[in-house]
């Protein structure tokens, strides 16, 4: 054989084994094949042991003060990453102002909180609990080396970190254990949480007609329609008008104000939770918060940003069936609400049905899967 044409065969070879290698690296999303692919950042691509550092992360309780509170706390699994409560609660009992957010499909969504529109990178946003003052919730300001010493004498956070990290290993134990290392991980894990299996997606997407009851699809029929309006804000693959993608041009963002308050009148909401006007300043923006995702909606109650309504059925009856909930205050509905939130006439069944579809949202293998679960607990098991 020719040596150059058997040089440039091996050269082929050789690329081909860089690329399958390459490829072996690469993140498994493991979407089905009607879900976009999300949008990875450029300086935190995605990677197995990223997630598998971030998980241990997120459910470690040395991650806060005085070690008794980890990201799970306020996410947890079985409410699809909520806590049930109204309001989160932080080590010293200081209440949050708002409901936790669930962290299902948070790799869409181009904005991370109720009401800070600024907000969108998940690596920034886990500094905020970690080391927030306003309100306290985990409590690690200024303990930032405490931190680092906690993970660094772990030894499972030592392969853990090689692995995730081997650029920065390179560079010494301060570029290893790092804030960038810590959130790029917790991001990478919060990303890899996608719940794309729920009834209502085998029956619309999967083509199993009987995945879902006949009152999930009455209610189907009433979400979509133009009676309750629920599509417009809540519409889309991810159920909200908050999303971007890889086949998206431009993200989405959507933030609402569906009268909820009415304080003076006016449609004045509380001083302490004014919506994204605290941040915007503008008059307009007031009660105005970012629309939650409704897939597994049925695990996340309380409901609102304030977690001040207990069931679907009174979201449903006593908010937007009558305009919004302040217009039971004597004031009348909130004239800085959205147009959106006209009221409707609704019976019992209608809201039995529309309930049955929200539940047909709920995704079992999701809350279950245990990719995403305690990893410390099988360790505890094991021993």
């Amino acid at each position: 054989m020719n040596i150059r044409r058997f040089g440039t065969l091996i050269l082929i070879g050789l690329g081909w084994c860089l690329l399958s290698a390459s490829a072996l690296y690469q993140y498994q999303w493991g979407l089905p094949g009607w879900v976009p692919m999300p949008i990875e950042p450029v300086n935190n691509p995605m990677s197995q042991a990223k997630v598998d550092l971030g998980r241990h992360l997120f459910y470690d309780k040395r991650l806060s003060a005085d070690q008794s509170m980890s990201c799970a706390s306020c996410h947890q699994q079985d409410k699809a990453f909520t806590d049930g409560l109204s309001v989160a609660t932080g080590i010293t009992g200081e209440k949050g102002a708002r409901s936790a957010m669930s962290l299902a499909n948070v790799a869409y969504l181009p904005v991370l909180t109720w009401s800070n529109p600024n907000l969108t990178a998940l690596e920034v946003q886990a500094l905020v609990p970690i080391f927030g003052e306003h309100p306290v919730e985990m409590g690690m300001a200024g303990k930032e080396k405490e931190l680092f010493a906690r993970l660094q004498a772990d030894e499972r956070y030592r392969e853990l970190f090689l692995k995730a990290f081997p650029t920065e290993a390179g560079q010494g134990a301060d570029a290893l254990y790092s804030l960038s290392t810590v959130t790029k991980a917790l991001a990478s894990f919060q990303r890899s949480l996608l719940s794309f299996d729920s009834p209502y997606d085998r029956y619309q997407y999967g083509g199993n007609k009987d995945a879902i009851s006949a009152s999930a699809k009455r209610g189907e029929a009433l979400f979509f329609g133009e009676k309750m309006e629920c599509y417009h804000c809540h519409g889309g693959f991810n159920f909200t008008d908050n999303i971007q993608h890889s086949k998206l041009p431009l993200a989405e963002r959507g933030f609402h104000n569906t009268g909820l308050f009415n304080l003076d009148g006016k449609g004045a909401y509380p001083n302490n939770n004014p919506g994204i006007k605290e941040l915007t300043g503008a008059p307009d923006d007031e009660g105005k918060f970012r629309t939650p995702s409704l897939r597994n909606v049925a695990l996340t109650a309380p409901y609102m940003h304030d977690g001040s309504i207990p069931t679907l059925e009174a979201v449903i009856r006593e908010h937007y069936a009558i305009a919004g909930r302040a217009a039971k205050n004597g004031k009348g509905p909130s004239p800085m609400r959205s147009s959106l939130i006209a009221g409707f006439e609704v019976s019992l069944e209608e809201v039995n049905d529309l309930v049955a579809f929200l539940n047909s949202l709920t995704d079992e293998g999701f809350i279950k899967n245990p990719k995403h679960s305690d990893p410390w607990l099988r360790t505890v098991r094991s021993n």
